[in-house]
């Protein structure tokens, strides 16, 4: 089964925050000036020459590295790969790589399922892997799936185990592997994306082709220019960025926009304000971390970094990294003698491994890692201590297991309290992974993690945005409170999570977060009054709502090459009351991306509130076609044929959504309730009581048993489920009223 996956994430947002910062308009005219979406001139970056007559050393260092190497034109001198006519198979495809005119090809299947000769025009990377990049028509340029490797010098599948055909945005023709959305943003400098909606096409623009030196510390022309008129008398000026007298944690915030998850929000970078100003990081949820924080697919080592004590102690980057050969500052253990003592960390009685081996190295224990792209082995930058405790409660690696794969998570705790005793501190992983698991307490565990400020703000923002599977009135009370958070990033999150209330009833907290200081969290508080019409926002909004409407709609625009682009303009517009609009933007993410079926989920649930059956169900078996497997489909088509009053074909489908998933205890209560509707009481109490023995104490599965006794005149039976009802919830009227019935009628 292919697993249906969401790249859009919606957002919307509530608060009543005063914020310190005031909105800064498209020229950057307030008084504190932040990003400003003014465009910088090619011709302001100098390049590397430039740079390298006063700053020799820093230059040496930064040449042959990868960021110089990011990428490079195809030649001689920069091809690594055998391209003498050598083959290679895998997933049933040959490709042939050969040379022809000097030039470097390869013979693959395409985008229509057919073999052609694609041209090389660009190398991608060195090590430990090269990939190679084809330009196609209207300025899509995708980078191959086989690529280089450089370490084993033999060709090799990014992605082995994977069976992609060639109609899917996975395929390397297509989205999955394209560089104009997917890598040219990091891989360049000063880049444009320039993406045309109507025609699908790209006119993709950078002021140099590599990570420049100029990619980090901004244009080079006034600090050039200041420079050479002052001489001696130059003093800096604000004028580069990155420098020596950038704070540690103001140089990871720069560093993030290439070296994190991340949804992009302005038309480019400018290098004013900071990350949250171009960019909205994913936080630690499913399908990405594990439950715990630690790496699970690629994210690209700033949401780690956040995590760790490191980070909260102000170690930097650049504490561990030469900044310009991005090589380690030192070998081995010295790396971290920097801070930590090696009498009382690098001796057998702390890591209780042979000296010198394997397993008395620091990163082995504290920055476990995982092979992505096929052979690119990065490690988890959280830096945390094993925690095989956490592995038998929610399935979550440690490092002590991914060495010794000869033994399991219970040896391995056994041996850590043995060695270390049982953990003295609480991590915060402790209150996330319960609430991403679903605990039933789990909301209570998050509420801890968000309220206490010594957790790292990752993970505070994470546990916020874990709520939404806990939204009741409850809840929603004590998540206001996270809108007046200090962190943009917990109240960002905390509009994640509030993705579904009612942006009129709650307008007066959505509304001040049009004045927040960084962009992401007015754009976000925009999409979520997007149910509001012009005469119900106040007039002290309307000048900003319109800026900020701006800002929304260039998030867009940058987005509309993804799915998720499409498909939040398509929310935008069911929060207008527009279905038809919405259904034309669902259906144009899924002209980019035909496997993604939890948008086309969206679109048949839009199908029929607009009255188009047919198209309905059209989609739901088209979702069942491709992801036979996936049950939450057949409940999703069972309830559209139960409201067509076609009974006995709902509970076809609501048979087979239980078959592939019987632990889910909603599947029983609506079959259950099928059965009945055909009056086949005797059928509809055995569901009902087989649900019930997965979770004895289902307030849905109560209730309708209760309900199928009385209606078979088993009233003792009735009471009984109706009692325990009265007794789960004492409060609940209307359950009392139904017990009293039932003792009367007795």
């Amino acid at each position: 089964m292919r697993s249906i996956f969401l790249i859009l994430t919606l957002l919307l947002c509530f608060s009543c925050k005063k914020n310190k910062s005031e909105y800064v308009d498209a020229q950057g005219t307030s008084k504190e000036k932040f990003a400003s979406t003014h465009l910088i001139p090619d011709n302001h970056f100098l390049g590397d020459q430039a740079c390298a007559s006063c700053h020799n050393e820093q230059f040496k260092d930064w040449k042959e590295s990868h960021h110089d190497k990011a990428m490079e034109i195809a030649a001689d001198s920069t091809v690594l790969g055998d391209f003498n006519n050598t083959y290679f198979k895998s997933q049933g495809i040959t490709s042939r790589f050969f040379k022809k005119d000097d030039s470097f090809y390869v013979n693959t299947e395409g985008r229509d399922g057919k073999y052609h000769d694609y041209k090389i025009e660009y190398t991608f990377g060195i090590e430990p892997l090269q990939q190679y990049i084809v330009k196609f028509p209207d300025g899509h340029y995708q980078c191959l799936r086989t690529a280089w490797d450089t370490k084993e010098n033999k060709w090799f599948d990014l992605y082995p185990e994977f069976k992609v055909v060639h109609s899917e945005w996975l395929h390397w023709s297509r989205g999955g592997l394209n560089w104009n959305n997917m890598c040219a943003d990091c891989h360049s400098t000063n880049v444009r994306k320039n993406y045309d909606i109507e025609t699908h096409s790209y006119d993709t623009k950078y002021a140099l082709i590599n990570v420049n030196c100029e990619a980090c510390h901004g244009p080079g022309k006034n600090h050039v220019e200041n420079a050479k008129k002052l001489g001696n008398a130059y003093k800096p000026n604000g004028d580069l960025k990155m420098t020596l007298n950038t704070g540690p944690k103001e140089l990871v915030d720069q560093c993030a926009r290439c070296h994190a998850r991340r949804e992009q929000y302005s038309e480019f970078y400018n290098f004013e304000g900071t990350f949250l100003d171009h960019y909205a990081p994913q936080l630690l949820t499913d399908n990405l971390y594990h439950p715990d924080g630690q790496i699970l697919d690629e994210v690209y080592v700033y949401g780690s970094f956040l995590q760790s004590k490191m980070y909260q102690n102000n170690v930097t980057c650049t504490n561990c990294h030469n900044p310009h050969s991005l090589k380690l500052r030192f070998e081995g253990n010295m790396l971290c003698a920097q801070c930590h003592d090696t009498k009382v960390y690098d001796v057998p009685s702390h890591h209780f491994h042979e000296t010198a081996s394997e397993g008395s190295k620091c990163i082995n224990c504290h920055m476990a890692g995982k092979i992505y792209m096929g052979n690119d082995y990065r490690r988890d930058h959280s830096f945390r201590i094993p925690r095989p405790d956490l592995s038998l409660k929610y399935g979550t690696p440690n490092a002590c297991t991914q060495c010794h794969t000869d033994k399991d998570d219970t040896w391995a705790w056994e041996k850590y309290k043995e060695t270390h005793g049982t953990p003295k501190n609480k991590h915060f992983s402790e209150l996330l992974a319960p609430g991403l698991k679903g605990d039933p307490h789990g909301f209570e565990k998050l509420l801890e993690l968000s309220k206490d400020t010594i957790y790292p703000e990752i993970s505070r923002a994470s546990a916020v945005r874990a709520m939404e599977g806990y939204l009741n009135e409850n809840a929603i009370d004590n998540m206001l409170a996270f809108l007046n958070d200090e962190s943009p990033l917990v109240r960002g999150a905390t509009i994640d999570a509030l993705n579904d209330i009612n942006s009129a009833d709650y307008a007066n907290y959505f509304l001040p977060l049009l004045k927040d200081e960084k962009r992401t969290v007015r754009v976000k508080a925009f999409l979520a009054i997007a149910g509001l019409n012009e005469f119900q926002i106040p007039e002290a909004y309307k000048d900003v709502y319109k800026k900020v409407e701006k800002e929304f709609n260039t998030h867009l625009d940058v987005t509309s090459d993804f799915t998720g682009g499409r498909a939040k303009k398509a929310l935008y517009f069911i929060k207008k009351g527009d279905l038809v609009n919405a259904i034309k933007w669902y259906e144009k993410a899924l002209e980019i991306d035909d496997m993604n079926n939890m948008i086309r989920t969206n679109l048949a649930n839009l199908y029929y509130r607009n009255d188009d059956i047919k198209n309905a169900e059209k989609a739901f078996k088209t979702i069942i076609k491709q992801e036979p497997e996936f049950a939450q489909t057949y409940y999703s088509y069972a309830l559209l044929l139960a409201e067509q009053n076609r009974v006995e074909e709902a509970i076809q489908q609501m048979d087979l959504a239980i078959k592939r998933m019987p632990e889910n205890i909603r599947f029983y209560y609506n079959l259950s309730l099928l059965h009945d509707k055909v009056n086949n009481l005797k059928k509809a109490e055995q569901i009902a009581s087989k649900g019930l023995k997965l979770d004895t104490n289902n307030e849905g599965l109560i209730y309708v048993l209760a309900y199928i006794y009385q209606k078979q005149g088993n009233i003792a039976k009735a009471k009984n489920m109706a009692e325990r009802l009265v007794q789960l919830y004492p409060n609940n009227k209307q359950y009392l009223s139904f017990y009293k019935q039932l003792n009367v009628a007795q």
